[in-house]
């Protein structure tokens, strides 16, 4: 039998061990884009239209771009199919196109290996799995190379696992397959800060998949792109580009119907959709609503 002061310990003891973990506000952690040049980024499928818009934005086809195929399947890619890969770019009207790719981390840290990089104006990163490009590239010189890119104006794009890698937090980054969203690696690139971004949504039923990570990440801001559907980001807005919707993950529901804009409760497993021409404010976590 406890007495009187063994109760009360055990109780501060208990309450203790069953303190929930704190919220995190939306308004501490802020989602940035990039202060200069732009992303586009692409929920797989991509169409011409995008090859089209990254054109306009590198500022035309005699642009210089880099490729990088990192992403793909194959464990050793041949002179062959890097050819091949460029071609398809160049079959697209570009016409200085330069194809990157290494899985040695050394090789990405050469100062030889990102000059294409620092006269480019463009870079595409291209689907497979994302995590083969953190492999490679991220914390290397190279990854400087592609934030020094940006911030003298350029652009970088990229379609599927191109887009989920442009994220700060890598969704589906786990080596041993695509359906685990919180895997073995967890780390993108960060061109967008603190959001976890995936792909082929409603064309492969991954729509609530984004809960698992922001039940444990909280803090993060959830962006699913359906196929053939996009984001151009400047700055701190992006804007919806392409054929589908875009996934909303921000605790909030956006009625366009109503013109109104509900909090949730935390928790909520509810998101809303965005389609091409609207736009949203990053930094602020919101739809911009349409004027009037």
């Amino acid at each position: 039998m406890l007495n009187k002061t063994q109760l009360i310990l055990l109780v501060v003891i208990l309450s203790i061990g069953c303190k929930p973990k704190p919220e995190v506000s939306h308004q501490e952690v802020f989602t940035t884009g990039p202060e200069n040049g732009a992303l586009l980024i692409i929920g797989g499928g991509a169409s011409d239209i995008f090859y089209t818009k990254f054109m306009e934005l590198v500022g035309g086809a005699d642009e210089p771009i880099i490729v990088i195929p990192t992403a793909i399947t194959s464990d050793t890619i041949k002179p062959k199919m890097l050819e091949r890969f460029g071609n398809r770019y160049a079959n697209k009207g570009f016409t200085n196109v330069t194809v990157l790719h290494t899985r040695d981390r050394d090789i990405a840290n050469s100062e030889e290996f990102i000059e294409p990089i620092k006269q480019a104006k463009g870079v595409w990163f291209s689907g497979g799995r994302q995590w083969r490009h953190a492999d490679s590239y991220l914390g290397t010189k190279t990854h400087e190379a592609f934030n020094e890119l940006l911030n003298r104006g350029g652009v970088i794009a990229g379609s599927s696992a191109g887009a989920t890698i442009q994220g700060s937090y890598l969704a589906r980054g786990d080596t041993a397959t695509n359906t685990i969203m919180m895997g073995s690696h967890e780390e993108g690139l960060n061109f967008l800060t603190n959001v976890a971004i995936d792909q082929h949504l409603f064309a492969r039923n991954r729509q609530f998949d984004m809960f698992e990570i922001l039940d444990n990440k909280p803090e993060l801001l959830g962006i699913g792109l359906d196929e053939n559907t996009g984001i151009i980001v400047k700055k701190d807005t992006f804007t919806v580009f392409g054929n589908s919707y875009v996934a909303i993950y921000d605790g909030t529901r956006w009625s366009a119907e109503r013109d109104t804009i509900y909090q949730l409760p935390t928790g909520s497993k509810q998101f809303y959709l965005l389609k091409e021409g609207q736009k949203y404010d990053l930094k602020n976590r919101k739809v911009i609503l349409p004027e009037n």
